[in-house]
C-alpha cells in the first residue's frame, strides 16, 4: 500500500479521505451488478479511486449500440462477454486492483454467495427483479445499497441504509411491478 500512495496523493492530501480513508479504499471489497450504462462509469471510478476489490456481476456481451453510453467497452469487444471488457478497462486503470468477474444472472441461488465479505452493494442492473433481490442481499447482509436508475433524460442514485435506521428500497417499492414496467 506504502509504494500506491503517490498514485492517489490527490485524494489522501483532502482532510476529508487522508491515507486512512485511502488505506479503507484499498481494503474494500463491493458487488457491482451490472456492467452497463450505469455500471461502466461507476466501475472506472472506482478502480481510479483505488477501491482493493469488485465483485462483478453481468451476463451481457458487448453490441455496437452499448459504445454510445457504456463507456468502458470498446470497439475490440463487441460479440465478448462485458465482463472481459470490464476487466481488460479497469486494469489498465488499475493494476492493483482484484477483480472478481462473473458473467452471469445474479440470482437468489448466488446472491449470498456473490456478496460473501462485501461491504457495500452496487445496483447498476435494468430490471425490478434484480433491483428487489439486490435490495433483499444488502438488507439481509446488513449492508448499503447504493441504486441508480436511468430513463430517457432523468436519472436517481439513492443510498439504502436500513441497517443504520434507514428505509429500504422495498419501503419505496413494497411490490414487485408487473413484467415490463
Amino acid at each position: 500500500m506504502q509504494e500506491n500512495l503517490h498514485r492517489w496523493a490527490r485524494q489522501t492530501i483532502l482532510p476529508e479521505l487522508g491515507e486512512m480513508g485511502q488505506r479503507k479504499l484499498a481494503t474494500a471489497r463491493i458487488l457491482c451488478i451490472g456492467a452497463g450504462a450505469l455500471g461502466s462509469p461507476i466501475l472506472m471510478y472506482l478502480a481510479a479511486a483505488g477501491i482493493g476489490e469488485i465483485v462483478l456481476v453481468d451476463t451481457d456481451t458487448v453490441d455496437s449500440t452499448n459504445l454510445q453510453r457504456q463507456i468502458i467497452h470498446g470497439e475490440t469487444f463487441q460479440g465478448q462477454p462485458k465482463v472481459h471488457s470490464v476487466a481488460a478497462r479497469l486494469h489498465d486503470i488499475n493494476p492493483h486492483l482484484r477483480l472478481e468477474t462473473h458473467p452471469t444472472l445474479f440470482t437468489p441461488e448466488n446472491a449470498i454467495a456473490l456478496s460473501e465479505g462485501c461491504q457495500l452493494i452496487i445496483d447498476g442492473s435494468d430490471n425490478f427483479p434484480t433491483r428487489f433481490l439486490a435490495n433483499d442481499t444488502a438488507f439481509f447482509r446488513r449492508i448499503p445499497l447504493v441504486h441508480g436508475a436511468v430513463q430517457r433524460f432523468e436519472g436517481q442514485v439513492t443510498v439504502f441504509a436500513p441497517h443504520l435506521g434507514g428505509p429500504c428500497y422495498r419501503c419505496l417499492h413494497p411490490t414487485l411491478p408487473p413484467a415490463g414496467t
